[in-house]
Formats: structure tokens, C-alpha cells, sequence
């Protein structure tokens, strides 16, 4: 099941050489995924988690790709989505993280309680992001069902967890370069 609607334009698009002209005489700075090596803490939702171990997997696998050793790693669980934002905020006052990494599963039921919880989280994560000025990677999942999560979460490069992780990390050395 793929994940994203890819809309044909986007597959097919190249940029103009003039365009690219442009920007090159014009230069570009962005962040890089590797040789990176920093504390990363990740926190991870209890609810939901044959789901999130597998979202836990990619996000690993992506920071050792980066460089950053396990022993740079805090894995950090909390019960669900909704407790994420005051966990973040105490991680990030603390100091020792450069970068978060947030992972989760939001599943919608019947009731209005998905929008809560995936708006409270979102927002929370958020604003610890700029209150702190830290990089939060956000690989909670905002799903319909169990089935969408798991396309989501199955391994390979659509894994949301390694999204997740390979944001914060970009975002991490983009942030050192704008400094």
C-alpha cells in the first residue's frame, strides 16, 4: 500500500536549467544527513506499539546511518501521543539533546478524541520546538486505520520513523550553519 498520493507532475518535474543557474549563482544552504555526532533523544508512544517499534526501527537505523552511535541515543517511552509534548519539553530543558526524534500512532475511532489527542500533540511538539530551538522530528502517525499505520510504518524509505529522524537530523546541522 503506498502511503502518499504522488501526483504525476511531481514524479515527471525537472527543474529549468535557468532555473538552476539561478540558485547556483545565488548558492544554497541546507542541512546534511551525515557524519553527524550529537545526543539524540527519541520518544516513543507505548499506545499503539507493534506500530511503533517498527517506526522505532527505521528511526535508529536512520541515525546510525548518520553517524550518531547508539550511545548518543536516549530512547525515551511514554504511555501515548498526548503525553509527548511535556516529555519533549523536559528533554529539551535539560540541555543534552541536540535533536528529537517523536514517534507515535494516532488512530481515528469514532469519536472526536483522534483530533484532540493529533492536535494537542502536533501543537505541543511544536512549541517546544521553538521555544527551545531544538529539532523535532514528528513520526506520530495521524491514521484512519491500523492498516494505513502499518503502510507507514513497514520498513524500507517510506518508514515514517526514518522521516522522522532524518528531519531532525537535517535540521540539526541546517540550524549549526544558520548560526
Amino acid at each position: 500500500m503506498k502511503t502518499e498520493a504522488v501526483d504525476p507532475r511531481s514524479e515527471q518535474y525537472q527543474r529549468s536549467p535557468e532555473l538552476q543557474r539561478k540558485i547556483d549563482s545565488i548558492g544554497v544552504t541546507e542541512g546534511l544527513c551525515e557524519n553527524q555526532a550529537y545526543a539524540v533523544a527519541v520518544v516513543v508512544g507505548r499506545w499503539h506499539q507493534f506500530i511503533c517499534d517498527r517506526l522505532l526501527q527505521g528511526a535508529l537505523e536512520v541515525l546510525n546511518e548518520s553517524g550518531i552511535a547508539d550511545d548518543a541515543i536516549d530512547i525515551v517511552y511514554v504511555p501515548g501521543a498526548f503525553e509527548m509534548p511535556l516529555a519533549v519539553k523536559r528533554i529539551a530543558d535539560r540541555g543534552k539533546h541536540k535533536a528529537i526524534v517523536t514517534l507515535g500512532a494516532v488512530i481515528k475511532g469514532d469519536t472526536p478524541h483522534f483530533d484532540f489527542v493529533a492536535g494537542e500533540c502536533a501543537r505541543g511538539i511544536a512549541d517546544v520546538s521553538l521555544e527551545y530551538d531544538i529539532p523535532i522530528g514528528f513520526g506520530v502517525l495521524t491514521v484512519n486505520n491500523v492498516d494505513q499505520a502499518l503502510a507507514r510504518a513497514e520498513k524500507g524509505e517510506a518508514n515514517k520513523g526514518r522521516e522522522a529522524a532524518a528531519a531532525a537530523i537535517e535540521m540539526t546541522d541546517l540550524l549549526s550553519k544558520l548560526s
